[in-house]
């Protein structure tokens, strides 16, 4: 497929497209412990992944995707030695390899990090690659075993969570041989301050490797390093992350023609945008406290609804799972009634 992208291609998938009622009830525990990267990514569905497990503890054993997406080392284990082919074999609900249920898991079962380290190394250790990853709904930038690992994107943190853990898991990943260039990863971790990720990565060789399997299986159709770059340092600039652009100058990134603006706080808390929401709800949508603080000590009306949703700044952080924002919120509002 190198230069192009096909729709029937077997690595294209919507997760979204698949109805958890019409799947049996393993592969059905496989599609709700995992991220979708859609509106139905919530910690309701994972929560019901773990009870669909703890009713049928037995369905670890019964295929290789559903052992992968409860991360049970001892279920792939039997797996694996029994069928070996099965490392490499899409299945399950998405048509994925096992290794990117594992990665794709938010499903809260009472794991160790060693018992996820010693799942995702059993099937590494078996042939997994660790570049796997497929192509959501079509589009070129593939979404890989990293990228599952890292998590967010743009419905936030809340939705869209890293993995428990996220920063052992990814670094066994690299040190396996995943490439560090993941355009889908820099992408989905833009929006917060938060650089981890891109320590992690340039640790493992981020700022100059060569091209990655899937920029060689693409061609053209992905985005150049020139454009990934830009947008992150774009994205910087017009946000305040001067700590993001200055790790990636430190990393030999050019970021000289980047205009450093800091957002500036409004003259009227309560100002609308376009769709009648204040600062208030994008703060709480985002779950920035020091600007939630500053807005209601400014004056900021948390009773405020806006015009596409009708919800208060409340119900943008509760629909966001921006826990934290949600306590402070609701006690605001108790001590103001």
């Amino acid at each position: 497929m190198a230069g192009g992208l096909h729709e029937n291609d077997p690595l294209v998938v919507n997760p979204g497209a698949v109805d958890d009622n019409a799947l049996g009830t393993a592969f059905r525990f496989c599609s709700l412990a995992s991220l979708r990267y859609d509106a139905s990514d919530e910690p309701p569905r994972w929560q019901a992944a773990a009870e669909l497990i703890e009713v049928n503890p037995s369905l670890p054993q019964e295929n290789v995707w559903a052992a992968a997406s409860a991360a049970d080392p001892a279920a792939l284990t039997r797996h694996l030695q029994d069928r070996p082919e099965l490392v490499t074999t899409a299945g399950g609900p998405f048509g994925w390899v096992p290794l990117l249920y594992l990665c794709y898991s938010r499903v809260p079962l009472p794991h160790r990090e060693t018992d996820v380290l010693a799942a995702a190394s059993a099937l590494l250790d078996a042939g997994a690659d660790p570049n796997a990853g497929y192509l959501w709904r079509a589009l070129p930038t593939p979404f890989t075993l990293l990228t599952g690992v890292f998590g967010e994107g743009e419905q936030g943190p809340g939705r869209q969570p890293r993995h428990r853990f996220s920063s052992e898991l990814a670094r066994l990943l690299l040190q396996r041989g995943a490439h560090p260039v993941d355009q889908q990863t820099l992408y989905n971790r833009m929006f917060r301050a938060d650089d981890s990720h891109l320590e992690l990565l340039f640790d493992h060789g981020l700022a100059d490797a060569g091209p990655s399997p899937w920029e060689r299986r693409m061609g053209e159709a992905m985005e150049t390093r020139e454009q990934m770059w830009q947008r992150q340092i774009d994205w910087a600039a017009d946000h305040g992350f001067a700590d993001r652009l200055a790790l990636l100058a430190r990393h030999g990134i050019d970021v000289s023609g980047a205009d450093l603006v800091q957002p500036p706080f409004p003259g009227d808390p309560n100002v609308r945008d376009a769709e009648g929401a204040t600062p208030l709800h994008h703060a709480a949508w985002s779950g920035d406290l020091d600007l939630i603080r500053r807005l209601l000590e400014a004056g900021a009306d948390a009773d405020l609804v806006d015009f596409r949703y009708g919800t208060t700044p409340l119900g943008w952080a509760q629909h966001a799972y921006q826990t934290d924002a949600i306590d402070y919120l609701s006690n605001w509002q108790t001590h103001t009634l």
